[in-house]
């Protein structure tokens, strides 16, 4: 998302760049400079450059009216996810139009220098990627097909719970990743967090997802036990992988997701290794709405894992924070962090850690699930 930004913004500046000077002439603040004819060109590949130079010019510019377009339209949350997944890789056919623009205007005598190389080896690899995306080939090697075998809803936490059974391709997933999930082809794939652990003897995935957003509403009517479904993945490096002897997690509202998955996987670590000396762990989980099923499966997963658990209901208890948090795990100080729920939550904890001490760099982990 952010390489597209940074993307979006140079090729503006290289358009008022380009732009700039032709408008201070029209406005008569410069004067157009004089220029004599242009020198014989000798070399014939530089000749045939030479002849798109005008459609290069005009085709470019199109090109770069749509990819603003296309790119504002991927920023913009308001926008269905649907409109988005439809239009996004058109941004590959601007691209390639793009790189016809680059390769045709750009000086001639730069591709014999490091720069020209350079250029040479990101516009290869660019066309390369936009003709898979154009073919909707990305990630079609991580893909399972498999079925939905048991839903759950949940009316007080608008949450819905689905369990799918992969027979054959996936690969199995650590716990904290996510994969994406395709089950209407008309909507595309959607981004979900992994509530489960990996057994190979099951080959089940567990996914929890909250009505948020114009496509989360409509999963419980739109989703049936059988139903057909592709699941690609896994993604992610919210996996909990470090050295410290203890773990913070906090959870917030359906950020709790990784959290259950992790449980699961300790749970059965601990069956198939009794004997081995477990990492010490403290979850917190604050949420705005309750139900006692819920917080029930979460304290026997808890348990099972032998996780130290606290819950807070916000209109009983009150908001998390960190002096709560410190207060609750008195040697936080050899504990690692890992926090998973709104961005502005997460970045208040961050500083609020930061400025008891803690090295956030190393030691607060923060799960980025923002794919718009």
């Amino acid at each position: 998302m952010w390489l597209g930004i940074g993307g979006l913004v140079l090729s503006i500046t290289h358009w008022l760049w380009a732009k700039g000077p032709k408008w201070a002439v029209g406005f008569g603040w410069l004067e157009r400079p004089v220029r004599g004819p242009r020198p014989a060109i000798g070399n014939p590949v530089e000749q045939l450059f030479s002849g798109f130079r005008d459609p290069a010019e005009g085709l470019g510019e199109w090109a770069f009216y749509a990819a603003v377009l296309l790119i504002a339209v991927a920023l913009i949350q308001r926008i269905p996810y649907h409109l988005f997944y439809k239009t996004h890789r058109l941004i590959a056919l601007a691209y390639l139009v793009l790189a016809f623009h680059t390769i045709v205007l750009m000086q001639f005598g730069y591709w014999a220098s490091p720069l020209g190389i350079l250029m040479a080896v990101l516009v290869l690899n660019g066309t390369t990627a936009a003709i898979v995306v154009l073919f909707r080939r990305v990630g079609t090697g991580r893909q399972a097909e498999g079925s939905i075998v048991e839903l759950n809803y949940y009316p007080t936490l608008r949450v819905l719970e689905g369990q799918v059974a992969l027979p054959r391709g996936w690969p199995g997933h650590k716990a904290g990743q996510f994969a994406f999930v395709t089950s209407d082809a008309s909507e595309g794939a959607h981004p979900y967090t992994i509530a489960s652990a990996w057994d190979q003897a099951q080959r089940r995935m567990t996914f929890i997802t909250k009505e948020l957003g114009d496509h989360t509403r409509t999963l419980r009517e739109r989703l049936r036990v059988g139903q057909k479904v592709k699941v690609e993945g896994p993604y992610g490096c919210f996996t909990f992988d470090d050295g410290f002897p203890r773990q913070i997690w906090v959870g917030a509202g359906i950020g709790i997701t990784p959290f259950v998955a992790r449980l699961k996987q300790i749970a059965m670590e601990r069956q198939a290794a009794p004997n081995r000396r477990p990492q010490i762990v403290d979850l917190f989980h604050s949420t705005a709405d309750w139900s006692d099923e819920a917080i029930a499966k979460l304290t026997g997963d808890a348990e099972a894992a032998g996780v130290r658990l606290h819950v807070l209901h916000d209109a009983r208890d009150g908001r998390l924070n960190g002096d709560r948090i410190r207060e609750a795990v008195p040697e936080w100080r050899e504990a690692s962090l890992w926090f998973c729920g709104p961005i502005g939550f997460g970045a208040a904890l961050r500083q609020d850690f930061a400025g008891h001490g803690m090295d956030v760099t190393h030691r607060f982990h923060q799960e980025l699930f923002a794919m718009r």
